[in-house]
């Protein structure tokens, strides 16, 4: 998914923040239809490909805006380069989740885990911050336990996609919190970080004929190159889109991804709904619906 922003302030929402964020959702509802034709391709060659073809996009983006020093300072610093280790490892994970749900016909999982998130960051901030929740709040985390205990019955197995997703997400994002840098030199540096194990990889792979890049199939090749637009130019636009949105704009538009994703694996991918999900979804969708008009009533009240 994204790169995390720093909230904006509550001034009031701008056209292109909102056609930049936009761009992004859009561009990440889709994202499931060009990792569902990298299904032939194990999920950690995609991942290293996603890496290294990320790199010259961000290194693009940082050179026009004029933040190369702030990436350079970033090196320089210990403490910071610990905790984009950090980031960098979670990140990598939740790819790699992400890319094998999507071949492997767990894209519907996938759009659960998206539409929990935001469920799970609200947790994380009471339990590790002590930020105070309303009462609609907590029948909103309330409502996606029962949802996740309903699948978990109904399969017997914890929805460990769906799951996997959330907790690497929401811990990636709560470190890029705290991590001083922008959300683009924040991007470049977790690439650059996985850039020797994504080239060791790659390398290793043609050396002994496993790999899909430049093998003969112009198809693979060209895919695979594509995977650092796919990954950078949404990471991108959020990150610049987020700074003319109100915190409130964020909450429903964040929605938008999972959505599409949810649709996509059931009308295009064929994957079966159930009468688990039937009932597991609509309880996320009412959370979710809470938890959001909570958040609007307090950016409300903060802004009186």
């Amino acid at each position: 998914m994204t790169d995390t922003p720093h909230h904006p302030a509550e001034t009031g929402d701008t056209i292109p923040g909102f056609a930049f964020a936009l761009g992004a959702y859009l561009l990440w509802g889709f994202l499931p239809l060009y990792m569902k034709a990298l299904a032939h391709v194990p999920a950690i060659e995609v991942i290293a490909h996603r890496v290294l073809w990320s790199v010259p996009v961000a290194g693009v983006v940082l050179v026009a805006t004029g933040r190369t020093a702030d990436l350079a300072r970033a090196f320089r610093t210990p403490r910071t380069l610990v905790m984009a280790a950090l980031t960098a490892a979670l990140i990598s994970v939740n790819w790699g989740i992400y890319v094998w749900s999507i071949g492997s016909g767990h894209a519907l999982d996938a759009a659960l885990g998206y539409y929990v998130n935001p469920l799970f960051s609200v947790l994380v901030g009471w339990a590790v911050l002590r930020e105070k929740l309303a009462p609609a709040q907590w029948v909103a985390i309330a409502l996606a336990f029962a949802a996740v205990a309903i699948l978990t019955w109904e399969a017997g197995r914890l929805p460990v996609v769906a799951l996997g997703l959330t907790l690497t997400w929401g811990a990636y994002a709560f470190l890029k919190k705290w991590l001083p840098i922008g959300p683009n030199q924040g991007f470049m540096l977790d690439v650059l970080l996985l850039t020797p194990f994504a080239l060791g990889y790659t390398l290793w792979l043609a050396r002994t004929g496993q790999g899909h890049f430049l093998q003969g199939v112009p198809f693979d090749t060209g895919i695979l190159l594509g995977c650092g637009l796919v990954t950078a130019i949404p990471l991108i636009l959020y990150a610049n889109g987020a700074k003319g949105l109100t915190l409130s704009t964020i909450a429903i538009m964040q929605y938008i991804t999972p959505t599409m994703i949810l649709l996509t694996a059931v009308f295009v991918f064929g994957e079966p709904f159930g009468a688990a999900r039937a009932v597991a979804f609509p309880l996320t969708w009412a959370a979710l619906a809470l938890y959001t008009l909570s958040m609007i009533r307090q950016a409300r009240r903060a802004g009186r």
